[in-house]
């Protein structure tokens, strides 16, 4: 039977490694500040600042610069006896988005909208769903927080580049991968769908990996 410790520990050192190679950087983890003054949430569970983000550098298989939360599957209100390999591990979900280059603001993305998706988890913001695929969030601004973008909106989808569901001891997991874009790749989305959206994208060299200064796709 294993631990929270210990689902903790595999997923970390084993699962992700195994996924997206060694890691070049610690843990950067969630802040009451990011909460408290980013989200206007000042009652802030002490258990949600060991979530975090790790950083991947590039793999002979992927040129991008890789950052995955971890924390939104940690089993934290379940006790061992109650794992369930068939269930969702608490949250049930990890948020991925890749980079062209090593940089701060895919930190601060995924930082951001996984504080953001643990409150609309407890009821934070009223009746708001959970982030899934398909989802289209506003990302609070330029996507790295500088005048030279017109990526302000995140875009979920379901990776296929890498397995979209992992296993842990205390349940499942999906990764949700995130894509920036612009308000009007947006307006496409709502008319049409995200899946439409991402074919475009992909199409167009602006998916799966994320660059900040790109131009509109053609729609």
């Amino acid at each position: 039977m294993s631990s929270l410790e210990e689902v903790w520990e595999y997923r970390e050192e084993t699962l992700y490694p195994q996924l997206f190679g060694e890691t070049s950087r610690g843990i950067f983890p969630l802040s009451f500040e990011l909460f408290n003054d980013v989200l206007g949430q000042a009652d802030v569970d002490p258990r949600w600042l060991h979530l975090g983000v790790f950083e991947f550098s590039p793999t002979p298989q992927r040129n991008s610069w890789l950052y995955v939360t971890s924390g939104g599957s940690t089993p934290w209100e379940d006790d061992p006896s109650e794992y369930n390999p068939d269930q969702y591990s608490w949250l049930g979900v990890e948020f991925v988005i890749e980079s062209p280059n090593q940089a701060e603001w895919p930190i601060q993305v995924l930082q951001r909208i996984l504080a953001y998706h643990v409150l609309v988890c407890h009821g934070r913001y009223g009746d708001i769903s959970a982030i899934d695929y398909g989802h289209r969030v506003p990302a609070g601004g330029s996507i790295d927080g500088s005048k030279n973008s017109i990526l302000k909106f995140l875009v979920i989808a379901k990776p296929t580049h890498y397995p979209a569901t992992a296993q842990l001891a205390s349940g499942k997991f999906d990764f949700l991968h995130v894509v920036g874009a612009t308000e009007g790749e947006r307006d496409y989305a709502k008319a049409t769908s995200t899946t439409a959206l991402i074919e475009v994208l992909a199409g167009q060299g602006a998916y799966p990996v994320t660059q900040p200064t790109r131009a509109q796709v053609t729609l």
